[in-house]
């Protein structure tokens, strides 16, 4: 047997072991850990700015892009959060309580439908008006009880929370004061040729900043606008319908029109439909107009991912990481691309 061949084996079966253990014991403080390598990602051009004004001092420099990050995006998240914990509480109250009941207000749309759609509802479809407000009941209940457990298990694990928010923190000052030292570390051990390592480390940093900024910024633009307009239309729990709009706008052809949709209808049927068209005209109009306003000019066509594939990675990822998945998701799916790309043939690149 070969020493050299036996050493190296030897060598790589300790660096799988250490790997393996290592992820083992960060995996606890996952999301806290990914979210400070992905605000690090999306701040290192702006701490790269402050650097070059103050170049001997590299503390203060990170500590002011900190900050920065503190005060726009991490302080109203918090907030956001807070906000939603107290709304959703309220809601599955309401819903237990049988003040919020999704049977009756299915049963006032039923009510002020014309005979004929009536008749079309019961012909067409497989169950019958009973069945479906029965059905529906039984969702709306299980949606805010699910929501509501979700969030009281938030606001219950404060300790947790503290020291994810901690680690991030912490993580967060050494990424941006440290990161390119740790990213030329990286590609000196990653086994690949010069060129693909430099080419893979560029799309990794510009498909991590145009997919959270395809997704969170564009989700959150459109949640704050249907948060608006539900509270300018005084219907109750805004910041929650809010962020279930945000969520949602993460799936193309539908998105934050399952929210809104629905309640114009309820405005339409119950004798408000003033409220109906100024909700049905902001929805169209303002929340839909956004992803198409914002998006080609936060991520760019190179790197925008198909509809489908946004939405089965989106779907993927909350199923197998949870709410931070719906950007966990889209990012593995944009970096499988592009990494198929790096050796994939292009016009013109091809060699004889």
């Amino acid at each position: 047997m070969n020493p050299p061949t036996l050493q190296s084996r030897t060598l790589l079966l300790l660096l799988t072991v250490v790997t393996l253990a290592f992820g083992a014991i960060l995996w606890p403080l996952n999301g806290a850990i990914f979210w400070g390598v992905v605000l690090a990602i999306l701040f290192t051009p702006l701490h790269r700015r402050l650097q070059r004004r103050m170049p001997r001092r590299r503390n203060l420099a990170a500590l002011a892009t900190l900050g920065v990050c503190l005060v726009i995006v991490i302080l109203p998240v918090t907030l956001i959060g807070a906000s939603l914990v107290q709304e959703a509480s309220v809601a599955y109250e309401r819903a237990r309580s049988g003040q919020l009941n999704f049977g009756a207000y299915l049963q006032q749309v039923l009510a002020a439908l014309p005979p004929w759609m009536l008749e079309l509802l019961d012909r067409f479809h497989l169950t019958t008006r009973a069945e479906l407000q029965a059905r529906l009941t039984t969702i709306g209940a299980q949606a805010s009880q699910f929501l509501a457990t979700k969030a009281l298990d938030v606001g219950q694990n404060t300790l947790q929370f503290v020291v994810s928010f901690g680690v991030m923190l912490y993580l967060l000052f050494f990424l941006l004061r440290d990161g390119a030292r740790l990213a030329a570390r990286i590609r000196e051990a990653i086994p690949l040729d010069a060129r693909h390592k430099e080419q893979l480390a560029i799309k990794f940093t510009t498909v991590i900043r145009a997919t959270v900024k395809g997704n969170i910024v564009v989700a959150a633009a459109q949640g704050a606008l249907g948060g608006l307009i539900f509270w300018l239309l005084n219907i109750q729990g805004p910041v929650m319908w809010g962020v279930l709009m945000a969520f949602l706008s993460l799936l193309p052809a539908v998105g934050a029109s399952l929210i809104w949709g629905p309640v114009a209808i309820y405005f339409l049927a119950t004798g408000a439909p003033g409220q109906a068209v100024i909700l049905t005209a902001y929805g169209v109009f303002v929340i839909g107009l956004v992803d198409n306003v914002l998006r080609p000019v936060l991520v760019g066509k190179d790197t925008k991912l198909p509809d489908y594939v946004v939405l089965i990675s989106t779907l993927g990822g909350m199923a197998l990481f949870g709410l931070t998945g719906f950007v966990i998701g889209p990012m593995i799916a944009a970096l499988f691309i592009a990494t198929w790309d790096l050796f994939a043939p292009h016009d013109g690149s091809e060699r004889s």
